[in-house]
């Protein structure tokens, strides 16, 4: 026997949040009874119906794809850093957005980061309302890739790197390295040109990709997600955010 919220979540419908506020409000019914109480545990293999204005306030949450410039932090405000939600403004929507969306201050609740970035790192930040696109990005089992562009130097050699670069090292990059004890998955790496690599990784810890340099002696100086999944930060500025469109997917 599962939790009710629980299996909905892993049934991809909708976060576990989300399937606690239905059930609370009685939006759920299981093989054709509404559920109304938390905690209520079932089979794995019953029929789960939910009520259309469920959906109906699913499909009316929304996706901001950010540009994050260094300085901001993902989420809550720290250390006098302003968190990269504040550049979500009219002011700042980028003039290439082809959605037909409308800025509302709605949007703004309970918009959070799917996915950290570092306050000295840029790039493409994911902020979503939509608590089955943040499974998606960040849950357990998330298989979506992230791609990452990172400026590096080794030692004193801070042009030409991969011509000093050993290629075992660069071998344990993709695949040999642990960080706080456990083994990392395998990553792409591969150098871009003399100063930077291409990092593509379907986990996300904290600082990771600046820990596994360090660990084979390179620096990194600059750091930018170009790429989640198959959402890519294109031609969007820094500083610049745009709504996610219908027809794009993870």
């Amino acid at each position: 026997m599962l939790r009710l919220s629980k299996l909905m979540s892993e049934l991809g419908l909708c976060s576990r949040r989300e399937a606690d506020e239905w059930i609370e409000k009685g939006w759920v019914s299981v093989d054709g009874e509404r559920i109304d109480t938390l905690g209520t545990r079932v089979r794995p293999d019953v029929r789960i119906d939910i009520d259309p204005a469920a959906e109906a306030v699913q499909a009316s949450r929304v996706t901001v794809l950010l540009h994050k410039p260094i300085g901001y932090v993902s989420g809550q405000a720290e250390d006098g850093y302003q968190p990269a939600i504040t550049l979500v403004t009219p002011e700042n929507r980028w003039d290439g957005d082809r959605t037909d969306i409308r800025y509302s201050v709605a949007h703004l609740r309970q918009l959070a980061p799917a996915g950290r970035l570092d306050i000295d790192s840029t790039g493409l930040l994911v902020l979503t309302q939509d608590g089955r696109i943040a499974k998606q990005l960040i849950g357990g089992h998330s298989e979506v890739d992230k791609e990452y562009l990172v400026r590096v130097t080794y030692g004193d050699v801070q042009t030409d790197v991969e011509q000093h670069f050993p290629p075992e090292s660069l071998a344990q990059l993709r695949h040999g390295l642990e960080l706080d004890g456990v083994p990392l998955k395998v990553a792409q790496v591969s150098w871009q040109n003399g100063e930077q690599l291409r990092f593509v990784l379907r986990e996300g810890k904290k600082r990771q990709i600046r820990r596994m340099c360090e660990l084979v002696g390179l620096q990194v100086v600059g750091l930018k997600r170009v790429r989640m999944g198959h959402v890519t930060l294109g031609a969007l500025p820094q500083g610049q955010w745009r709504y996610l469109s219908a027809d794009e997917m993870f």
